[in-house]
């Protein structure tokens, strides 16, 4: 479900600026201690300038938590948080370095033009 919150876009750079890649949305949210889904929604909104749509970001959760990545916690009333394991946070840190490493890559052929 995407947000249907209509929000100006100065020019299509801004638009095309926002980060999508929910798994990694959601390990660099947990990266700062556990969450439920909607804080996870609203951190990574504030993040990434990205908002997910409760079926993306739970999709990602279920992968996550089959690969280890993330785990679940104790429920609070109705709500499920979760939190990155050792192992999410190695993988976390290596998709990172390896985004910078990209990013930098990129930006330096840009610079060439």
């Amino acid at each position: 479900m995407r947000s249907t919150r209509h929000v100006d876009r100065d020019d299509e750079a801004e638009e095309a600026g926002h980060y999508s890649d929910p798994p990694l949305l959601v390990l660099a949210s947990l990266a700062d201690g556990p969450k439920h889904g909607h804080a996870m929604i609203e951190d990574i909104l504030e993040l990434s300038g990205t908002r997910l749509g409760p079926g993306t970001l739970y999709g990602a959760i279920a992968r996550l938590e089959q690969q280890g990545w993330i785990k679940p916690l104790e429920r609070e009333d109705r709500r499920q948080p979760y939190k990155i394991t050792g192992t999410g946070l190695r993988v976390l840190h290596a998709r990172l370095t390896r985004l910078r490493q990209f990013s930098k890559a990129g930006l330096k052929r840009l610079e060439a033009l």
